[in-house]
C-alpha cells in the first residue's frame, strides 16, 4: 500500500506545478471598504475589499472578499479572483479594438495605444491593465468612479473584445476578407 502512494505525493512534484503558476500571478488589492453595522452595543465593523489578479499573459479575474479582519477579506477576494478568471486578447501589447464596457453607472472607455505609450488610466482601471499584460493602452473612466463598479466596468470592456481571427471564423471567412 506505501508504494501505491508513490514518490510522488510524498516529494510534492503534483503540487509544484500548481504553486510555480501561482506565484507569478500579480495581485492588486484596489480598495478596501469599512463597513458599520450599528447593534444594540454599538457599532460592529466588517471590511470588504476588492481584488485584482492576473499573470499579465493575458488572463484577469477581479473578485470582491468580506470578512470582520481586513487580511481574511483580501485573501477571500484572491481566492475568488484566482478561480474567476478570464482570457483576454493582447495585440501588439495593446487591446485589438475601441470598446465601451458599463457597470451600473461606470463605464469605462478603453482604446488601443501605439508603441510606448503606456497605460494611460486610472488608480482601478490601471490595475486591471497591469495584471492582464498590456503594456500601450489609453482609458477614460466614465460616470460613476466607485472603485468596484469601475473594475466591473473594465472587465466587461475586456470581455467583449475580439480579434480578427475570432471575427473571421464567426463570419465564416478569411482574414484578408475582413481587412
Amino acid at each position: 500500500m506505501t508504494t501505491v502512494r508513490g514518490s510522488k505525493r510524498e516529494s510534492g512534484t503534483e503540487r509544484r506545478p500548481r504553486e510555480e503558476q501561482e506565484s507569478e500571478l500579480i495581485e492588486h488589492v484596489v480598495k478596501i471598504y469599512r463597513v458599520a453595522k450599528v447593534v444594540k452595543g454599538g457599532r460592529r465593523f466588517s471590511f470588504s475589499a476588492i481584488v485584482v489578479v492576473g499573470d499579465g499573459k493575458g488572463r484577469v479575474g477581479a473578485a470582491m472578499g468580506k470578512a470582520t479582519e481586513v487580511p481574511d477579506a483580501i485573501r477571500k477576494a484572491i481566492e475568488r479572483a484566482r478561480r474567476d478568471m478570464i482570457e483576454v486578447p493582447i495585440v501588439n501589447t495593446t487591446i485589438p479594438h475601441e470598446v465601451l464596457g458599463r457597470a451600473d453607472a461606470a463605464k469605462v472607455l478603453l482604446k488601443p495605444a501605439s508603441l510606448g505609450t503606456g497605460i494611460v488610466a486610472g488608480g482601478p482601471v490601471r490595475a486591471v491593465m497591469d495584471a492582464a499584460g498590456y503594456k500601450n493602452i489609453l482609458t477614460k473612466s466614465l460616470g460613476s468612479n466607485s472603485a468596484t463598479n469601475v473594475v466591473w466596468a473594465t472587465l466587461n470592456g475586456l470581455r467583449q473584445l475580439k480579434t480578427v481571427e475570432e471575427l473571421a471564423s464567426m463570419r465564416g471567412r478569411e482574414v484578408a476578407e475582413i481587412l
